[in-house]
């Protein structure tokens, strides 16, 4: 009996068809070629259309901003003298300060003062427990008086030796140890007076008194303690403060034209100003200049002189100087704020009478403060822009507003 043949799957036959090409045919690449000239065309046309738009849009604005006024606050040029001064960074010292100290030895008994009053020349500070002193003094007067009736009783009978020696009574020897007795109670008499003297003096010496005229500050002892000439703290410090002084410094390139000031015999007005330089707190005069140039800053020391009888000056105050070299006659001057900068040199905005800005060069001479002179470009009365100028174009429609308090806030004359 024959075996069966195992099962062989058929596989069927290839096929005689020819495989297609995954390569686009000539129409089609002429298809696609003309898809993508189509997409870059409407991109374009939509690109100049949003430029048109901008266009049309920056168009429009600038119309709207040309019939549209801007609000500015404009001040008219004046004409008049502008101080030529110089600035400094200064502060206020005492014009004379004293530590006040006991000469003596004792208890404090008294305090004659209040603290932060004003004391002057000669006024009781303190007073110090007087007893052992006038002790000593009565003590000198007794021995003076022991010596003194010691040196008339030496006086007389040395007169007696004088006589006894024309008689030839006595030796010569006698009558010199005599005189010599003389010469020791009169010595014994100076050193008696002048013991009394100083016990005067250490009986003055415990009233304490004001050496100057000022304010006193905080009491350094109260009463009771015993204080000692050797005490370093002192009893009480008192500042002078009329007048006062102020040191400030200035660069050292302005020093020739102080100096031709100072030896011409000129007086130089110094104003000092509080930290913010908008209030002016005092005015008074150049005192002196330092004998030499700081090597550090480039700097040289003044120092200025006030009579502050206001007392708005206290010591180790910080102020701000300005130091009056000349005065610019007759110049026109404009608020400071008012000056623009630009690539071609300074100017600043003026409204015409049409109401519409205009741009004016303008050559700066110099700043005092919020003020600022114009040496040429521009005459008094005319209107400078001195808020919202960032706003402004040549020919820009404007209105003028009032200032705000910020902008009208300037430093106090």
């Amino acid at each position: 009996m024959s075996r069966p043949k195992p099962f062989e799957p058929r596989l069927p036959e290839p096929s005689a068809a020819p495989v297609r090409s995954l390569e686009p045919t000539a129409p089609g690449r002429r298809r696609l070629w003309l898809v993508g000239v189509v997409i870059v065309l409407v991109a374009a046309g939509a690109y100049w259309a949003y430029r048109a738009a901008q266009h049309r849009a920056a168009a429009d604005a600038a119309a709207r901003s040309a019939t549209r006024s801007v609000p500015v606050v404009a001040v008219p040029a004046r004409r008049g003298d502008m101080p030529v001064a110089l600035s400094g960074l200064g502060s206020v010292t005492a014009f004379n300060t004293v530590t006040v100290r006991s000469r003596v030895d004792g208890q404090l008994v008294k305090v004659g003062f209040q603290e932060g009053q004003f004391v002057q020349v000669g006024d009781l500070l303190a007073e110090i427990d007087p007893r052992p002193f006038a002790a000593q003094l009565t003590q000198a007067e007794g021995q003076h008086a022991r010596d003194l009736a010691q040196l008339r009783d030496a006086r007389t009978n040395l007169e007696r030796f004088r006589q006894i020696l024309e008689k030839q009574f006595i030796s010569h020897q006698q009558y010199d140890d005599q005189a010599s007795t003389v010469g020791q109670f009169e010595g014994a008499v100076k050193a008696d007076e002048g013991a009394i003297a100083n016990a005067k003096l250490q009986l003055v010496y415990c009233r304490i008194t004001a050496p100057v005229g000022g304010r006193v500050g905080l009491r350094l002892v109260d009463a009771g303690n015993i204080v000692h000439a050797s005490d370093q703290n002192g009893l009480v410090v008192i500042t002078q403060v009329e007048p006062i002084a102020v040191l400030f410094t200035i660069p050292e390139d302005n020093l020739p034209e102080v100096l031709k000031k100072l030896y011409a015999g000129g007086r130089l007005a110094v104003d000092a100003y509080d930290r913010a330089g908008r209030t002016k707190l005092a005015s008074g005069e150049l005192l002196t200049v330092d004998n030499q140039i700081d090597p550090a800053t480039g700097t040289f020391k003044l120092k200025a002189v006030f009579q502050n009888r206001d007392h708005a000056l206290f010591p180790n105050q910080f102020v701000n100087v300005q130091l009056a070299l000349d005065v610019r006659k007759d110049t026109t001057i404009v608020p400071a704020v008012a000056i623009q900068r630009g690539p071609q040199g300074t100017f600043l905005y003026v409204v015409k009478p049409d109401k519409t800005a205009e741009v004016r060069p303008v050559k700066v001479g110099i700043t005092n403060g919020a003020d600022t002179s114009i040496d040429s470009g521009l005459s008094g009365g005319v209107l400078a822009v001195v808020d919202g100028a960032d706003k402004l174009r040549a020919g820009t429609k404007v209105e003028i507003t009032k200032p705000t308090a910020a902008a009208a806030e300037k430093p106090s004359e």
